[in-house]
């Protein structure tokens, strides 16, 4: 993620234009690392300062707010809410930039405040100044012990970061860099050249300039000069690169080095493509931390319910020799005329068989003939009984598997907190975690909202977030609404409210597509989607929360489409 020093300078002046005069209205901290000012008019502007996530851009993406906000995020509140920003300024290229607010102070007195952000890797960081340049407070505290070098707390006055060791791209002249290039082993690559000798580029982009360069070191002059113009005439493209339909990376002008190997779009701002590059990390990042123990325990618990299948099944696979048990039985029991205790083995013909070929079986030398067979048809009774057992076991192990699996899809799909609590609800009602301690008490939050979308035809289309939530959607649906899910994988329950009309075929083609998006198919390609009216679903007597069963009912083959989910998204 190649957010460097000249990708955000071309965010800096996006911000300057939409929020420079503007006050602030509100502070938030959706996330530990993140923080949301708010300018009136609704202008969203995103700091993050996490260490693999690290930038600044404006937003128009919806995140929910913790239910207490953290201490620095009222600090912030209380220093900068109402205030005005009047300066977005970056140092030379440098990855951090500081916004200068004007604000009132409780005596009523004009001051100046400064919000600094250092986007460093595991060293970001946001950083409230005085009018003095006096550290306030900060995200992260940095002390003596963590760094001799700069220290970062409060009281203390702020410094920039130590500078790199490396020549500034812009200002470098022609001599300079043929001084550079005669240095370099011939051997080198061009874009490591780059990466080794100059800061504020990326190694994607030092790759770029390379591949522009023919990978020869004697090209990369002209490729570099080319570069360094088009950068200070501000001549930046926003380019988002996908792979496999999934943004993989981005940059500040086109990127041809990977050919056919990843589509490329253009933008026309650099804030909304990262909102689309981020928007589905940041759900990763959030289902990885606020999920860590759901995930654990639901897998855990997944990978016992597979253990136990398998050996079942082994078992199950074991009780289908049981004929070769009754035969011999029966053999035994034929020839008890000709038989003596103490023999290992009886050879007499298959009489069962076409041909009466000769078969070999195994006796107990210490048992006596009726012994012997008795022994193989107690054998054959248990497998035979053993089989119906084990046909029973399997088919809950199944449903207990396939279960866990769907909890699973949850979590991968989970968004809000209350996605999270509902499924850690769900696994402490199965069993699957223990429930809150005497001296602890579960924060109770209100329920949750199933996802809301409207078709072009104007039917309100309703997704769940969790089984539970899903057996809740389709108990209180109309008998005549439509009922949608993937078939044979994974997925939320999808309900068409037709409300007493016959919904149109678009319609039904934006929901099939709706549950094929929320499911496991959500990267695949004509997905089958299984719909019918909520009259015929049905849900088994001690079924686990979102298992149903229905009939009749169609199919519809739709491929998902992602731009049609948030253009269906009903509007907050």
């Amino acid at each position: 993620m190649p957010f460097d020093g000249i990708c955000l300078s071309g965010v800096v002046r996006e911000v300057r234009e939409a929020a420079l005069g503007l006050r602030i209205e509100k502070v938030q901290q959706p996330a530990r690392d993140q923080i949301i000012l708010t300018f009136r008019g609704n202008k969203k502007l995103l700091l993050c300062a996490g260490a693999s996530q690290a930038r600044m851009h404006l937003t128009g993406t919806a995140r929910e707010n913790p239910a207490s906000p953290p201490m620095f995020c009222m600090l912030l509140r209380k220093h900068l809410g109402g205030g005005r920003l009047s300066g977005v300024d970056q140092p030379g290229l440098e990855r951090m930039v500081s916004l200068t607010i004007d604000m009132v102070d409780e005596m009523g007195e004009p001051g100046r405040r400064r919000l600094v952000l250092e986007c460093m890797g595991r060293h970001s960081n946001l950083i409230l100044l005085d009018g003095q340049d006096r550290i306030i407070d900060c995200l992260r505290r940095v002390d003596m012990e963590m760094s001799e070098k700069r220290q970062v707390l409060p009281g203390l006055f702020y410094h920039l970061p130590p500078a790199q060791e490396k020549a500034d791209p812009l200002e470098i002249g022609e001599e300079d860099f043929d001084r550079l290039l005669a240095a370099a082993p011939p051997d080198t690559a061009p874009g490591q050249f780059l990466l080794d000798r100059f800061f504020a580029l990326s190694p994607l982009v030092c790759r770029e300039i390379g591949f522009l360069a023919g990978e020869r070191l004697s090209g990369v002059k002209e490729a570099f000069f080319r570069w360094q113009e088009a950068v200070k005439q501000e001549k930046f493209t926003p380019y988002l690169l996908t792979k496999d339909g999934k943004p993989a990376d981005f940059s500040y002008f086109p990127i041809r080095q990977y050919g056919a190997g990843m589509e490329g779009t253009s933008w026309e701002l650099f804030s909304p493509m990262l909102d689309a590059f981020f928007e589905t990390r940041e759900q990763l990042e959030r289902v990885r931390q606020r999920g860590q123990d759901l995930q654990r325990a639901a897998v855990n618990a997944r990978d016992r319910a597979r253990r136990k299948l398998a050996l079942q099944e082994k078992e199950y696979a074991q009780t289908q020799d049981r004929e070769k048990l009754r035969l011999s039985g029966e053999l035994i029991t034929a020839n008890l005329y000709r038989m003596e205790k103490g023999q290992r083995e009886l050879r007499a013909e298959n009489y069962y068989e076409e041909g009466c070929p000769e078969v070999k079986v195994p006796l107990d030398p210490l048992l006596t003939p009726q012994q012997n067979a008795a022994k193989y048809f107690k054998r054959y009774n248990k497998a035979k009984t053993a089989e119906k057992i084990l046909t029973e076991q399997m088919a809950a192990a199944r449903r207990e598997r396939d279960w866990l699996e769907s909890v699973l899809d949850e979590l991968s799909r989970a968004e809000t907190e209350q996605d999270f609590s509902d499924i850690r609800r769900e696994l402490r009602e199965a069993g699957y975690l223990k429930g809150q301690g005497t001296g602890k008490k579960e924060i109770r939050r209100g329920a949750s909202r199933p996802r809301a979308f409207l078709s072009s035809g104007g039917f309100r289309i309703l997704v769940g977030r969790s089984n539970t939530q899903n057996d809740q959607l389709t108990k209180d649906a109309f008998a005549s609404d439509y009922w949608f899910h993937t078939q044979r994988i994974h997925g939320s329950h999808v309900i068409l409210c037709a409300q007493g009309r016959e919904p149109d075929q678009q319609s039904m083609t934006e929901a099939a597509m709706l549950a094929a998006w929320f499911s496991q198919g959500r990267d695949g390609s004509q997905v089958a989607v299984d719909y019918t009216q909520v009259r015929n679903v049905k849900k088994p007597r001690g079924a686990r929360p979102g298992m149903v069963v229905y009939d009749p009912y169609q199919t519809a083959y739709v491929t998902p489409d992602e731009s049609l989910v948030k253009e269906l998204a009903e509007k907050p």
